[in-house]
């Protein structure tokens, strides 16, 4: 039987639509959403399939956990600190949080934070329990204590777990929230966004299931990095398998780089913002230079964790040859664990969201989301 699918699509988005529904006709998804924004307003906003294995239906309102999707909202957080003149990028982590500068890291800055450029890209001893994820001032302080792997600011390593508690530690030494506090009330309230970095337990009921690829992070093969590569320590130290948004600990805990829990409708409205100069339907993130922040290279090269090609910007993966997201220069995206993907591309003002709950084993994106966006560019380019 054909998927039914359910929302709303401009004529000239036909091909996303199509792409979408293709996923599901070729076995690839249980449920998901797709969004596209164009100038801050919905010209897709779609979503199919079943929410768990009982066979519930994906409604509007469902939402899932995005993992590392999350990192583009925590991202913005401090980009919002930084135009404000709150915050400097380039400025020592120390400088707001003292006891940071131990074991050689006073120069480390909050852009090498936002870069994955940091050298603390894994726990260091590695996190004798998982439960540690849901106890903040064990994990600063851990990470305070430790000794980059590798001289910050010469080559990114991919921050999976740690980048949300080293910016979550900064964003509360400098206004006394905690990031999920500060995202709530200033950029998904503000918003309407129904996204949340710590979900309250009154929107269990609405949370779809994921379903998890074969191998968990850090969980080794004989294909994985040698056990003292960057990449192995980085997945060894907090190992996670994909189970853990079943539980309440997980959905509750502020785990800012991997445990934002949304849909695609509310990615596409927050970062619409971004993609029109800070500013949607009267509501200010931040001025068109703060927004143009994201677009300053902060690194270039192989990635000691993806071992891939990456070219990084304050908080946000920049157009590189090796990953080219965009055909427009100035756009941005991440994505996470599983398959979620965002992006943002200021020249077209327009951003493209996808959300599912069948999780593929790729770190970086995978053949959903990147034919959805393909297919978005296309339309765009039509329009």
């Amino acid at each position: 039987m054909p998927i039914e699918i359910h929302g709303t699509c401009k004529p000239e988005f036909s091909a996303v639509r199509e792409a979408f529904e293709r996923n599901f006709e070729q076995g690839l998804e249980r449920g998901a959403s797709v969004a596209i924004t164009k100038d801050g307003e919905f010209v897709v906003d779609l979503w199919a399939g079943e929410a768990d294995s009982a066979g519930r239906a994906w409604e509007r309102d469902t939402i899932v956990n995005v993992y590392s999707t999350t990192k583009t909202m925590a991202a913005i957080c401090i980009l919002m600190l930084a135009d404000r003149n709150e915050l400097d990028l380039a400025a020592p982590v120390a400088r707001y949080w003292p006891e940071f500068a131990q074991q050689g890291k006073e120069a480390i800055t909050v852009s090498h934070v936002m870069s994955h450029s940091a050298g603390l890209s894994g726990f260091d001893p590695p996190l004798e329990s998982l439960d540690l994820l849901y106890d903040w001032d064990a994990c600063a302080e851990r990470l305070a204590a430790q000794t980059p792997w590798w001289e910050p600011g010469t080559v990114s390593g991919y921050h999976a777990i740690t980048q949300g508690y080293l910016q979550g530690e900064i964003l509360r030494r400098v206004t006394g929230d905690t990031l999920g506090q500060f995202f709530r009330r200033e950029v998904a309230e503000p918003l309407g966004a129904d996204f949340y970095i710590g979900l309250p337990a009154s929107e269990d009921a609405r949370v779809a299931d994921l379903i998890p690829p074969a191998l968990g992070l850090g969980e080794v093969t004989e294909d994985s990095p040698t056990a003292d590569s960057v990449a192995e320590r980085t997945m060894a130290s907090a190992p996670i398998t994909g189970h853990e948004p079943l539980t309440r600990e997980w959905r509750g805990a502020e785990i800012p780089a991997a445990g934002g829990t949304g849909n695609a409708r509310s990615v596409g409205r927050i970062h619409s913002a971004l993609a029109c100069g800070g500013t949607v339907d009267g509501v200010k993130l931040m001025s068109e230079a703060g927004v143009a922040r994201i677009l300053e290279e902060q690194i270039r090269g192989t990635d000691l964790v993806m071992g891939t090609p990456l070219v990084f910007g304050n908080g946000f993966g920049l157009n590189n040859p090796a990953a080219p997201i965009s055909p427009n220069p100035r756009a941005f995206f991440w994505g996470g664990w599983g398959g979620s993907l965002a992006v943002t591309d200021l020249d077209a003002r327009a951003t493209i969201s996808y959300v599912m709950n069948r999780m593929e084993a790729d770190l970086l994106g995978d053949p959903r989301g990147a034919g959805v966006a393909a297919a978005a560019f296309a339309s765009l380019a039509n329009a």
